[in-house]
């Protein structure tokens, strides 16, 4: 009898919320990382994004600790994009007993079904060359979870169409288009005549892969992104910064290093490279390398899925000729040891795993070389510590020196900035009742609210970690 009862609890708890909609901040609040916000209404229980924690290590021991809620007491999760910090925890959600419906864009599921055994199996190399080598405190350092946890994540999974309607438990559900990268999503909600809204990372009007995000014409509530959200991208053409950064480094016989992410970045860059050798902004004869066997597999699904962004089947096609694939750890290897010029495209693109930190620990200390940061460095990452001027930074357990060049390009970024985000929310026809700021640094979400506040006379909320927001009809009460 017993066992019985927290079901039984969660049951009356759902019948006691089915006339209100309530939401518990459970990660991205006062960080990027560690997307997933818990909607409960209409009888149902459902996470926006199940995101991984990334940066300071305050934040990273949250992804091993206990989820603040029960993950067999959810109904459905919802995903708006593939990237790790808004999908990368749902193998351990599944493995601590969540067993419900995942429901995401097409092209969310294909790149997920890429990045999360990735992810898994990541995790058990690295896990493994820290028992190795024995630089880490844990005995045996342990993975989060395993390529085989991720695996059978997938299986939740549940594609659906942009504007299709779904309903979880007297919550109706729809996706619709945000820009960013490939299947990325805005997540809209309607319970009782209210409309809830979540952003997820909203993309730009400018970006030169992706379409902008779909104007929206109004919400009761918004949960609204913040990553770039007390600054604007600088003007003009990233390329030319690109060029400018590869041509010098070229020309003292140096290395580029690019941290990238696999999906969105990758791509982004690609393409930039392919028009500046076609243009001859940079030698045409110039080796560039993709090191990540997963950035080309994402890479054949934004050729494969042309007609969902900008490129046409012949400019999509270009991605897979601008670089030379690194396939195996052999050849991965070999490129430590080759002299420049040449451009080494790599991830991770905080600089937090995987082989772009072998090649940080290869090229970093050489004054020929560059290590060239393609968007935003989530605090407590390698990427942050490099572009505070660090003169070392910590890998494997040892400091490596940094005596390569250090550079950013923030616009190739696939963020709205803040003068974007403004601009979107022009379309709204009315305030929404309360604006929730989230998935930003705090400068950033602060920034934003003030911007909002200011401009819109909207009322704005900044939440806090952990914190609930219950909404009933007109008036929002905290709890």
């Amino acid at each position: 009898m017993k066992a019985a009862e927290p079901g039984a609890a969660r049951g009356r708890a759902r019948a006691a919320q089915a006339g209100v909609c309530s939401l518990h901040f459970l990660g991205a609040t006062g960080t990027v990382t560690g997307s997933k916000t818990l909607v409960a209404g209409g009888g149902a229980r459902v996470l926006v994004d199940c995101g991984l924690f990334q940066g300071y290590k305050a934040l990273r021991l949250r992804n091993r600790a206990p989820l603040p809620v029960p993950p067999d007491s959810l109904s459905a999760v919802i995903l708006t994009h593939a990237h790790i910090d808004h999908s990368g925890y749902l193998p351990l959600l599944a493995r601590n007993g969540f067993a419900g419906p995942v429901y995401c864009s097409e092209a969310t599921r294909e790149l997920c079904a890429i990045l999360l055994p990735d992810a898994g199996r990541l995790q058990e190399e690295e896990a493994d060359y820290a028992n190795r080598k024995g630089f880490s405190r844990h005995r045996p350092a342990l993975p989060l979870y395993t390529e085989k946890d991720a695996i059978a994540s997938l299986a939740l999974l549940r594609p659906t169409g942009f504007e299709s309607e779904f309903d979880i438990g007297g919550l109706r559900a729809h996706l619709v288009p945000a820009g960013h990268i490939l299947g990325a999503s805005m997540v809209s909600l309607r319970l009782g005549g209210r409309r809830l809204l979540f952003t997820g990372d909203l993309g730009r009007a400018g970006e030169a892969i992706m379409y902008p995000p779909s104007p929206v014409r109004g919400a009761d509530y918004l949960v609204l992104e913040s990553t770039y959200g007390d600054r604007v991208h600088p003007a003009g053409d990233p390329r030319e910064r690109l060029a400018e950064v590869i041509v010098r480094t070229a020309s003292r016989g140096g290395v580029v290093v690019i941290p990238s992410f696999a999906v969105g970045r990758a791509q982004s860059l690609l393409y930039a490279i392919h028009t500046l050798k076609a243009q001859g902004r940079i030698p045409a004869g110039l080796p560039v390398y993709l090191n990540s066997p997963m950035a080309a597999d994402v890479t054949a699904i934004y050729r494969r899925r042309h007609e969902e962004h900008r490129l046409d089947a012949g400019e999509a096609a270009a991605l897979g000729r601008a670089a030379v694939l690194v396939n195996t750890v052999e050849d991965s290897r070999r490129l430590n040891t080759r002299a420049g010029p040449m451009v080494i495209i790599a991830a991770s693109g905080m600089a937090t795993g995987g082989r772009v930190v072998h090649h940080l620990k290869a090229f970093a200390p050489d004054a020929r070389n560059t290590i060239l940061f393609s968007g935003f460095q989530a605090g407590g990452t390698r990427g942050a510590t490099m572009l505070s001027g660090a003169d070392s930074v910590k890998i494997h357990g040892q400091y490596v020196p940094i005596r390569a060049e250090v550079q950013v390009i923030d616009n190739f970024s696939a963020h709205a900035d803040q003068a974007e985000i403004l601009a979107w929310l022009s379309h709204f026809e009315r305030a929404p009742r309360e604006t929730f700021i989230v998935h930003g640094e705090p400068g950033a979400a602060d920034g934003l609210r003030r911007r909002i506040e200011e401009v819109l006379r909207w009322r704005v909320c900044v939440p806090e970690y952990l914190q609930r927001v219950a909404l009933w009809g007109k008036a929002t009460i905290r709890a």
